[in-house]
C-alpha cells in the first residue's frame, strides 16, 4: 500500500478579526474594519473584505491605509480569544484522529492518510497520486467524494461553515489550495508533487507569507519582478541563494511543489488560573494578584510536583480594549513561586490598559525534580560557575557594560576619580 503523504490544510479566513468584533460581526464587517496595531507597533492586523477594496491590506502602516479609507474603523486585538478559540478548533481536529500541525492561529494541516479507514473508506490506493481517482475527476478537482471525502466531511463537522480545506501532496501546496477554495466546496489536488508544482505555477509569491519565516520575502520578489511562483521556481538556484540565502533556498522549495514532513503538535493539559477584578486594576495591585495566581498554579493537583518550563499570561482589558497576553519561557525549569513572580512581574508593565481579570496559564511541564540546592554550602566552584552564568545573561540582555567590578588604581590620589575605575567583571 502506498502510504505517501496526503495533506490536508483548513483555513479560517479572518479569524482574529471575527473574534475581535465578536456579537457585533455582521454589523462590523459589512464596512472597512481593521485590527488596530499591536501596543508599541504601527501596521495594521487582519482587515474587512471591504476595506481591502479600498486597498487596505493586512500589514500595511496605519498612516496610509488612513489616508487609503478615512472611514476605516480600528478594532483593539482580542490575542486570548483568539488563543482559546483556536485551541478549541484544534481539539476538534484532534478528536476525529488528525496529529495537527499549527504554528499560527488560523491555519493547520494534517495528513489524511491515516484516518481513510477510520471514516469508512479504503485506504488502498490513497495517496496524493491516487487523489485522482479517488474523486472521479481530473488531477485538479473541488469537492470530495469517496475516502478522502469522508475524511473532510468528517472535519467539516468540527470545524463550522467558515472554514476553507485543501487537499494536497504537501503543505504548502494544501495551504495554497485552501486558499481558492469556497467555504464549502474543498480543493483537491491530485497528482502528487508534480501536480502540485503546475497548480502553483500562476498563484502569487503572496502565498509565501503563509509561512512566518517568510513573511519579508514576497515584497523583496516584488522589487525584482517576480511574481508568480512559476517564475520563482525557473530561476537558477545558485542565484536564488547568492540572493536571499537559505530562506530564499526554502521558498523556492516550496514553489516546485516540495516541503517538509508535517511536526504534528504535542496535545497538552490545559492548566490554568483566572481571577476576576471587581474593578479596574494595574501596577502594584496587579502584582498582588499575580502572586496569588502563582500560588494556585503551583497548588493544583494537575502539576503532579512537576516543575513549569513556560507560562502564559494573560489578562482581560477594560471595556473596548481587547485583551494582551505574554509568553514567558523561563530560562530553567521552576517550581519556586518566589523565583516566578520575579520573572513574571516585570512582564506586567508591557499592559497597555488596566485589567478586569488576570489568567496565569502552563503552556509548558519540566522536570519533576527541578535544580535542587545542597542542604550545606555549595562549593566555591558550583557559586562561580552560577554567578558566571548570571553574569553572561546580564550582558546578552543589556550589553557588554551590563556587569562591571571596581579596581582600585590608585588609592592614594588626591583626585576621587583617579582612585579606582570600572572594569568588565570576570565571572
Amino acid at each position: 500500500m502506498n502510504s505517501s503523504p496526503l495533506i490536508v490544510a483548513v483555513l479560517m479566513p479572518r479569524l482574529a478579526l471575527t473574534v475581535a468584533v465578536g456579537d457585533r460581526r455582521e454589523a462590523l464587517l459589512a464596512q472597512p474594519v481593521a485590527l488596530a496595531p499591536e501596543p508599541g507597533g504601527l501596521r495594521l492586523g487582519e482587515v474587512s473584505a471591504p476595506a481591502e477594496a479600498f486597498g487596505v491590506r493586512a500589514g500595511m502602516a496605519l498612516g496610509e491605509a488612513l489616508s487609503r479609507c478615512p472611514a476605516l474603523t480600528l478594532v483593539p486585538p482580542d490575542p486570548v480569544g483568539v488563543a482559546e478559540r483556536w485551541e478549541g478548533i484544534l481539539l476538534g481536529l484532534e478528536s476525529i484522529g488528525a496529529a495537527v500541525e499549527s504554528d499560527v492561529p488560523g491555519i493547520a494541516c494534517f495528513d489524511a492518510h491515516g484516518l481513510l479507514r477510520l471514516h469508512g473508506g479504503d485506504a488502498a490506493d490513497a495517496s496524493a497520486e491516487g487523489v485522482a481517482g479517488l474523486l472521479g475527476e481530473g488531477p485538479v478537482g473541488a469537492g470530495a467524494v469517496g475516502p478522502i471525502g469522508a475524511v473532510l466531511a468528517a472535519a467539516r463537522r468540527v470545524l463550522g461553515a467558515s472554514a476553507r480545506l485543501g487537499v494536497a501532496a504537501t503543505r504548502f501546496g494544501a495551504v495554497a489550495a485552501a486558499s481558492r477554495a469556497r467555504a464549502r466546496r474543498p480543493l483537491v489536488i491530485g497528482g502528487g508533487e508534480a501536480e502540485c508544482r503546475r497548480f502553483l505555477a500562476p498563484l502569487s509569491v503572496d502565498l509565501l507569507a503563509s509561512r512566518d519565516e517568510l513573511a519579508g520575502l514576497p515584497d523583496s520578489f516584488a522589487r525584482l519582478g517576480i511574481g508568480t511562483l512559476g517564475e520563482l521556481a525557473a530561476l537558477d538556484r545558485a542565484a536564488v541563494a547568492d540572493r536571499f540565502g537559505a530562506l530564499g533556498i526554502l521558498a523556492q522549495r516550496l514553489a516546485c511543489g516540495l516541503d517538509l514532513p508535517l511536526r504534528p503538535r504535542t496535545p497538552g493539559e490545559l492548566v490554568r488560573e483566572t481571577l476576576d477584578l471587581f474593578e479596574a486594576a494595574d501596577g502594584p495591585q496587579l502584582e498582588r494578584v499575580l502572586g496569588v495566581l502563582v500560588d494556585r498554579l503551583l497548588a493544583r493537583r494537575e502539576r503532579r510536583g512537576r516543575s513549569l518550563r513556560a507560562v502564559v499570561v494573560s489578562a482581560a482589558l477594560i471595556e473596548g480594549g481587547g485583551s494582551w497576553n505574554q509568553r514567558v519561557t523561563f530560562r530553567e525549569a521552576l517550581s519556586d513561586p518566589s523565583r516566578m513572580r520575579l520573572a513574571l512581574s516585570p512582564r506586567l508593565a508591557l499592559m497597555p490598559a488596566p485589567a478586569t481579570s488576570l489568567t496565569l496559564a502552563v503552556e509548558r511541564f519540566g522536570p519533576a525534580a527541578g535544580d535542587q540546592r545542597t542542604l550545606l554550602e555549595d562549593p566555591a566552584e558550583a557559586r562561580a560557575a552560577r554567578l558566571g552564568e548570571a553574569v553572561r545573561q546580564a550582558r546578552a540582555v543589556a550589553g557588554p557594560e551590563a556587569a562591571l567590578r571596581i579596581l582600585a588604581v590608585d588609592p592614594d590620589s588626591r583626585l576621587p576619580e583617579r582612585r579606582s575605575v570600572l572594569t568588565p567583571f570576570e565571572g
